[in-house]
């Protein structure tokens, strides 16, 4: 037996990117600014990690779309995967984004310039860490309210852009009071180093979803907890299995009732089973199978790949 979530994603997903592309255009254009008012590798760093954002929400509003499309018959437990896709391609721009700075923070190293327009440049970098972190918090708080990994990946990649940008205009301002022209690129560096523990993050989150990780352990133990109200002498379960994709989470477990049950009696109580599940993890999809508690067949396929039969059967 088998109960579904909604598969479409809410139209506010979509529009929430949009506000992430919106702020992405408009903070590359004040570090841009910042940079080309001072001519801090730091600063150019910044802003090139803002390009990486606006190309990663783009690609992340072609996924968003992608992952609502209902499900087919090439594809019938839906799309969700394809919000993984999103931290693939992101976390890939951020690594080469941090290979760019890298670059760049090396070659000012050894050929370090004299900054200026410090304090103009530094407020306008301020300026766009602000707008980066009000959009940053929106899009966590959406995320982990509507179970998207693409608007929390997002919003996380955003708020590690602040921290970036604080850091970026703690090396301008150090310049400019030391005059250690140096000091420049190394916060860059310091920004490479930053942007690819981010990537690194952002990678093996989206490698947990396409190897079908388990539910986190406060959702499992929400799946156990209903499971228990209908534990007794009669009813048992084994085979307990979860994973998410995306926004959907797949629940499926196997339950064991006394054979001279009436199909109804049993059927009864798997379905109160799948309600209460889906009840408790609404954005869950449940997989129920019925099997006699007597029969030693029953027992064979507890583990993901069933046992051989027992001599005799």
């Amino acid at each position: 037996m088998t109960s579904q979530m909604p598969g479409n994603q809410p139209p506010s997903l979509a529009r929430l990117i949009w506000l992430s592309i919106a702020a992405a255009v408009v903070t590359i254009g004040l570090k841009l600014l910042a940079w080309g008012l001072t001519s801090s590798a730091g600063l150019l760093s910044d802003a090139l990690e803002s390009v990486v954002n606006l190309f990663a929400a783009f690609f992340a509003l072609v996924v968003v779309h992608w992952a609502a499309r209902p499900a087919d018959e090439e594809h019938a437990y839906g799309h969700e995967k394809a919000d993984y896709l999103a931290a693939a391609v992101e976390s890939l721009l951020i690594l080469g984004a941090a290979a760019t700075i890298g670059y760049l923070a090396v070659q000012r190293l050894l050929h370090p310039v004299q900054l200026s327009h410090i304090g103009l440049g530094v407020a306008v970098s301020a300026a766009a860490s602000v707008i980066n972190l009000v959009v940053a918090r929106t899009l966590i708080g959406e995320g982990k309210r509507q179970r998207s990994i693409v608007l929390e990946a997002d919003g996380r990649h955003l708020m590690t852009d602040v921290w970036t940008s604080a850091g970026v205009i703690v090396g301008v301002i150090g310049v400019g009071l030391t005059g250690w022209k140096q000091l420049d690129p190394l916060v860059a560096l310091a920004v490479a180093g930053n942007v690819v523990v981010t990537g690194i993050l952002l990678m093996r989150r989206f490698t947990g979803g396409l190897m079908d990780r388990a539910l986190p352990p406060n959702e499992q133990a929400i799946v156990e907890e209903v499971l228990d109200r209908f534990r007794d002498d009669d009813v048992r379960f084994h085979a307990l299995r979860t994973r998410r994709a995306g926004r959907r989470a797949f629940i499926s477990v196997h339950i064991l009732v006394p054979g001279g049950w009436s199909v109804q009696r049993a059927h009864d109580v798997a379905e109160r089973v799948d309600a209460e599940l889906r009840d408790a993890l609404q954005h869950a999809t449940v997989f129920t199978h019925l099997e006699p508690v007597e029969d030693p067949r029953s027992f064979l396929d507890a583990a993901l790949d069933r046992e051989d039969q027992p001599p005799g059967e």
